[in-house]
């Protein structure tokens, strides 16, 4: 049997299609960021091990949305600021004024520990425009994607089946 080569992972095109769509709709994107020493951002603003971005255009100059890094530049408390991101270190994306997005999962090495606690629902927001610094809730978001990895057997799991209790489900139509 011939393996398929190792694929990239689908967060970066994820990433890039929620900012699309809350461009496009008018929406201000903001990222969710696992901070750890390979994130560049201003700690002074980093909250139990977290910090939420805005990524739009007016508060954001540069933006570069990577395949592995986000880069762009923005002001803080009127100071212009070089900030990275590596993707694997987004948590969530998703647009300000309804909550909508997707969460992803954090991923960390075998054998390493993370310096980030569970995500908060309540982190400091640093309003890159307008320097301001203000409170914003992170809608809680379930994960949608799982990242490649190896199996340890041919044999797959089974996928978890739906619950066959509570309300049931319903779709939001979105213009």
């Amino acid at each position: 049997m011939i393996d398929a080569p190792d694929t990239s992972s689908t967060r970066p095109y994820l990433i890039r299609a929620l900012y699309e769509w809350c461009t496009d709709n008018g929406f201000t994107p903001y990222i969710a960021v696992a901070v750890d020493d390979s994130v560049q951002v201003p700690r002074e603003y980093v909250k139990d091990g977290e910090i939420v971005l805005n990524i739009g255009f007016d508060a954001t100059s540069s933006l570069q949305l990577g395949n592995d890094f986000i880069e762009f530049k923005a002001r803080f408390a009127g100071t212009a600021r070089e900030i990275m991101v590596p993707v694997n270190q987004v948590m969530a994306i998703y647009a300000r004024e309804n909550g909508q997005g997707m969460a992803f999962p954090l991923l960390f090495p075998p054998g390493a520990k993370s310096a980030v606690s569970a995500p908060t629902s309540l982190v400091a927001v640093p309003d890159a425009l307008h320097g301001v610094e203000s409170e914003a809730k992170v809608p809680p978001l379930a994960s949608v994607e799982s990242e490649r990895r190896p199996a340890d057997s041919d044999t797959q799991p089974e996928p978890p089946r739906p619950a066959t209790t509570g309300p049931r489900p319903t779709l939001k139509r979105v213009k």
